[in-house]
């Protein structure tokens, strides 16, 4: 049976996506850093971990010593409150907390558990990173530490794929679009906006899709690849 590990389960997209993982077979590790009820409701092996935090990441990753990885998937993520995050309202503290969970986490914990994903014959890591990350796609400005984390992600992401690349393992950029979850509450408004579930699904389809050929690319949830 694959393995795969999926960050940010006890709400949203994390606890979808494992969801799915679950009804295609895989041992799921479901890991946030609160070990809450919806974590606990999923029908698998759940973890606590924060991926803001080095120890916490080094502990997880000792405790998975010499198991292989099929799957990574590095969900968790944060958002400040948008009156927070503009122009004359964001600050180093907000920047520095968006930063670590949405940004150093995946690339922290991509490093920790390299070891484990080169034990697998064909592993996968994806990012759950976001449309408003394009630095082309930049139309409106605003939400700077969130925008800019998920711009510095993508590009973590892209470099993952490089330095991965000759040993198969095959990295992929995801955009879940707007989905109603707590991540955003202003969400539930949007006409576009879909639920955690049909989000995950749609996103599956596209990252068990992708080949080597395909590493580093920034794809919709609809299936069209992003510009950077």
């Amino acid at each position: 049976m694959p393995t795969a590990v999926v960050t940010g389960c006890n709400s949203g997209i994390g606890h979808s996506f494992a969801r799915v993982l679950i009804s295609e077979g895989y041992e799921v590790i479901a890991t946030d850093y609160i070990e809450g009820d919806q974590l606990k409701a999923l029908q698998c092996r759940h973890a606590q971990l924060d991926v803001r935090s080095p120890e916490s990441i080094s502990a997880f990753a000792s405790s998975l010593s010499g198991q292989p990885i099929d799957m990574l998937l590095n969900v968790a993520g944060t958002m400040a409150k948008h009156e927070d995050d503009s122009l004359e309202t964001v600050s180093k503290d907000t920047l520095t907390r968006i930063f670590e969970t949405n940004t150093f986490g995946p690339l922290l914990l991509t490093q920790a558990l390299l070891p484990n994903l080169l034990k697998a014959s064909e592993a996968r890591v994806g990012i759950v990173s976001s449309r408003v990350g394009s630095i082309a796609d930049n139309s409106t400005g605003g939400i700077y530490a969130y925008r800019a984390s998920k711009a510095a992600v993508n590009s973590i992401g892209k470099s993952l794929a490089m330095d991965l690349k000759d040993k198969g393992i095959v990295v992929t950029l995801l955009h879940p679009g707007i989905v109603k979850t707590g991540l955003d509450p202003s969400a539930a408004n949007t006409p576009e906006a879909v639920l955690p579930d049909e989000a995950a699904s749609k996103l599956w389809n596209i990252w068990q899709s992708k080949g080597i050929e395909d590493t580093g690319k920034f794809w919709h949830r609809e299936g069209q690849e992003l510009p950077w």
